[in-house]
């Protein structure tokens, strides 16, 4: 077994595309209508299946916006630079909601940051993260 993506739903695709390409970095590898169920899916991502997971933007034709709910954390995604990594995100028009730092009652360096449609992507420095 293997992970595939992580599936959001969107309420502008063309936005959200946008985002995920030109402020985070990612390619867009497919994009498709469903006519029949008024919906479109597009998969993003830093490189292919098997190499990575993707993210898969789900954009209902019928709805603008959706509840987040409490449910729901975050996308998380390791860098080398996470300072160099949020002043591009900044540069590019994202939003940083939590800027670099330590951890919350650890050492690992987090910044978060938001998509358009308010989902947030953890990033991690991989060089400060402790594995068991």
């Amino acid at each position: 077994m293997r992970f595939l993506h992580t599936m959001l739903r969107v309420g502008n695709l063309d936005r959200s595309i946008a985002f995920y390409r030109d402020v985070m970095g990612m390619e867009l590898f497919s994009r498709r209508d469903y006519p029949d169920g008024k919906f479109t899916l597009a998969f993003l991502g830093y490189a292919r299946n098997p190499e990575q997971a993707e993210i898969e933007l789900t954009f209902n034709w019928d709805t603008a916006s959706y509840e987040l709910g409490t449910a729901y954390g975050h996308v998380a995604f390791g860098v080398d630079d996470i300072h160099a990594v949020c002043d591009r995100i900044r540069a590019a028009g994202g939003k940083i909601s939590r800027e670099p730092g330590p951890m919350k009652h650890g050492t690992t360096v987090i910044a978060f940051v938001q998509d358009p449609d308010g989902y947030k992507i953890e990033l991690i420095e991989e060089s400060s993260r402790k594995r068991a």
